[in-house]
């Protein structure tokens, strides 16, 4: 199979990720993965939801949207509130986030995740979780750093990444035009030390197999190991 950008068929798009590129949160990065960029800002916020307060123990939440030309074609702001997709991606994110931080060391605050995609070419959710991953520990040091909380309360990075069947054929990290035309769509978000949070697989077409599966999650973990390298160079942890 030949893809659009020449990569083999087991290689990311090329990742960057800025830091900082919000000067006014407690913890900010601008991920790239090829042509998806998204901008990941962590705020800070003594007390908690309601709910929560009880506990004693913190909350980490998020929110997520695509800038009207995101895409190709403009899209309308969610000025009545977030509608279906955004409602799952942005609980995606919180739970994904959530997994790897220790709430009772974070205590009575919260910190919220915006996830704003500035440009949209396939993986936008995967790649709102990488870098939310960055802006949170940014944000976590810096309460370290202000004597607010003893030790970083994430306790691991996490990521995500898309795998897929394209013409039959395994891939990573797709673009647009090749999600658009899968045969099997599938989400991971893994953990550094390669636990498993979610997967979430569709067979858009012919149900696939059990092996193809384990095929897919094979080539997936390849991926969020590269993509953790690239979250802890950019930390410099």
């Amino acid at each position: 199979m030949i893809r659009n950008d020449g990569r083999e068929p087991g290689v990311l798009r090329p990742t960057v990720i800025e830091l900082d590129t919000v000067p006014y949160a407690e913890g900010s990065c601008l991920i790239a993965t090829g042509q998806t960029r998204v901008l990941c800002s962590a705020s800070v916020q003594e007390g908690l939801p309601e709910w929560r307060e009880p506990s004693g123990k913190g909350w980490v939440t998020a929110e997520y949207g695509m800038l009207p030309r995101a895409t190709h074609t403009r899209g309308s702001r969610e000025r009545k509130g977030p509608k279906g997709r955004t409602q799952e991606i942005q609980r995606l994110i919180g739970r994904s986030l959530r997994s790897v931080t220790d709430m009772a060391s974070l205590g009575p605050r919260t910190i919220i995740l915006d996830c704003d995609v500035l440009q949209a070419d396939g993986g936008t959710r995967t790649a709102s979780i990488t870098g939310a991953a960055v802006a949170l520990h940014l944000a976590c040091g810096r309460l370290v750093a202000e004597g607010e909380v003893p030790r970083n309360p994430v306790r691991e990075l996490v990521a995500g990444v898309s795998v897929g069947l394209v013409a039959g054929t395994p891939i990573l990290d797709l673009d647009y035009s090749e999600d658009s035309r899968a045969q099997v769509d599938m989400n991971m978000v893994v953990t550094e030390s390669a636990k498993l949070v979610e997967i979430q697989g569709t067979a858009e077409g012919d149900p696939f197999s059990r092996g193809e599966l384990t095929e897919l999650i094979d080539l997936g973990m390849e991926g969020i190991r590269a993509l953790v390298l690239a979250q802890k160079k950019s930390l410099g942890v």
